[in-house]
């Protein structure tokens, strides 16, 4: 296998490294005369920056992000700090403009663009320009001067754009980008890096799993060695091991993982204060229940209401005792010494670690206990769905209802009530071609029956994969099955599962996740076991 060739030396990712640089796009360029901003219901011709970043803005009104303030208010601060004084005068209230003519211009234009050859479509390694981070602050356009440009020493060095040069070119084989760059919302590093069918990058997944599967040898020592240690003289200890708990059972993130200018107020397991939880000694039948409320990664809410062994309910009385519901619960814990405890449990694990494998263990169990051998291709992927869909409520993946929802379901049950109209009319035809065949007894007359049983069988099998497929649809409407598919879940318990049921890899993973994953397709036989 070309995922298994000869190990380099330590550290070392490539011999030989050579690309053309990224791809910038042209400068903005203004919009038709007929296509206008409107403020306080009048039209209001904008200077050529203030214009660009509005087309940021239109673009995204469909979106769910624009309709939340927080989105609102950073876009609003960060445009204005781009108008002219005269702009700023008249520009002073978001709810007073009106996007809809430009975000209608784009919206065609994007259609228009659909309909090109696929050759016109594609640039060179990337693309990047100014736009509207999740938080709607403003990302600024990236320029050769600020890049740094990664290569072989003895390659040909890609050639900046006319009339700018390169930040800085550095031949570093131990690092995998090709090209990086600092953003301006939170002076991080950002990166280019190979396309996720590389081999580099395909070795890079499968290490990942690896990882995980390394926990899944020493996981019942480090329960053990958490659970001993909510008994620890050092309330610090107690408080890391409780952490570990929640990170462990519940696939809670450490708490450290804001996106860009994420400026709501989002915590992980370590940042939790008091009053995100409640505690209920008994709650719905249930004893020692911890309620968790708050809002995670990408300001998405954990809620979740589970009962806890007695000894972590006891030492959550402990920590929340004498403090103010704006304490920090783990008030003696920080991500860097319970990221160091992992290291020394077993080289290579983080809170992320956890998550992997308990996504990938929960998905195989799932998987076991869901498919039925005799179901057809619809059925078997209804529970591979299921399946899915356990990992990403474990993992906390929400989304909200997309706007399409109850259209598409809409059409989908006409769709059915047609197809059950086509069953009844082709019972009675069945029903018919039987009284003729046993008024007649010919062979032409039996052969009509068979012909009409046949027709009817293949009408109700589609019926039943309609039926399958609005059950799916039902279900997932409020989860992310895609999140954890990509991120978390080992792609070869999935191939491993196709292969062994006869299901098309492709009905499972589209052409550019099989690409992705190619590693694990060619791996992977059906007796893999994560």
């Amino acid at each position: 296998s070309r995922w298994e060739e000869e190990k380099k030396e330590d550290g070392v990712k490539w011999m030989q490294l050579e690309h053309r640089g990224p791809y910038f796009v042209p400068l903005y360029e203004p919009l038709p005369e007929d296509v206008q901003f409107y403020y306080d219901g009048k039209p209001l011709k904008l200077s050529l920056a203030t214009e660009e970043i509005a087309t940021f803005y239109a673009k995204m009104l469909d979106h769910e992000y624009t309709t939340k303030e927080i989105f609102q208010n950073n876009f609003f601060h960060d445009w204005r700090k781009e108008m002219t004084s005269e702009e700023q005068e008249i520009i002073k209230d978001l709810d007073k403009c009106d996007f809809r003519e430009i975000h209608k211009y784009f919206v065609d234009k994007n259609e228009a663009r659909k309909a090109l050859p696929k050759e016109e479509k594609q640039v060179r390694a990337g693309s990047y320009d100014m736009f509207l981070g999740p938080m709607g602050m403003l990302k600024k356009r990236i320029m050769p001067e600020d890049v740094i440009i990664n290569c072989s020493r003895d390659s040909k060095i890609p050639e900046p754009p006319e009339g700018h040069k390169w930040k800085e070119v550095r031949f570093d084989n131990t690092v995998t980008w090709l090209a990086s760059w600092t953003e301006n919302i939170q002076n991080t590093f950002k990166y280019i890096m190979l396309n996720p069918s590389s081999k580099l990058k395909g070795e890079k997944d499968w290490q990942k799993y690896e990882v995980a599967r390394r926990l899944k040898g020493v996981v019942h020592t480090i329960r053990a060695q958490y659970r001993r240690d909510w008994k620890s003289k050092e309330i610090k200890e107690r408080q890391r091991a409780v952490a570990l708990y929640f990170i462990d059972k519940l696939a809670l993130r450490a708490g450290n993982e804001k996106e860009e200018g994420e400026t709501a107020d989002t915590v992980g397991c370590c940042s939790l204060r008091v009053e995100h939880i409640q505690l209920h000694p008994q709650l719905d039948g249930q004893e020692h229940v911890v309620e968790f409320d708050f809002l995670g990664k990408d300001s998405i809410r954990y809620y979740n209401k589970v009962s806890v062994e007695k000894p972590v309910f006891k030492n959550l009385q402990l920590f929340m005792k004498n403090k103010d519901p704006t304490d920090d619960l783990f008030d003696q814990l920080t991500t860097n010494f319970l990221n160091k405890h992992l290291q020394h449990l077993m080289d290579g694990l983080t809170a992320k670690v956890f998550r992997t494998y308990n996504a990938s263990i929960t998905l195989q169990e799932q998987l076991k206990a869901l498919t039925n051998p005799e179901d057809n291709v619809a059925g078997k992927l209804l529970s591979y769905n299921r399946a899915n869909r356990a990992v990403a409520i474990l993992c906390n993946h929400q989304r909200s209802v997309p706007k399409t929802f109850a259209r598409s379901m809409q059409v989908l049950q006409e769709k059915i009530d047609a197809k059950k109209k086509q069953v009844e009319e082709a019972q009675e035809e069945v029903k018919k071609a039987e009284e003729e065949f046993k008024d007649t007894e010919d062979a032409k007359a039996e052969a009509n029956v068979e012909k009409k049983k046949k027709l009817l069988k293949r009408l109700e099998e589609q019926l039943a994969k309609l039926n399958v497929q609005a059950t799916d649809k039902e279900e997932n409407k409020q989860i992310a099955l895609g999140t954890s598919k990509l991120n978390y879940l080992d792609p070869r318990i999935s191939v491993a599962w196709c292969k062994k049921f006869g299901i098309p890899i492709e009905k499972i993973y589209n052409k550019t996740q099989r690409e992705k994953f190619a590693w694990a397709i060619d791996m992977a036989g059906e007796d893999f076991e994560f």
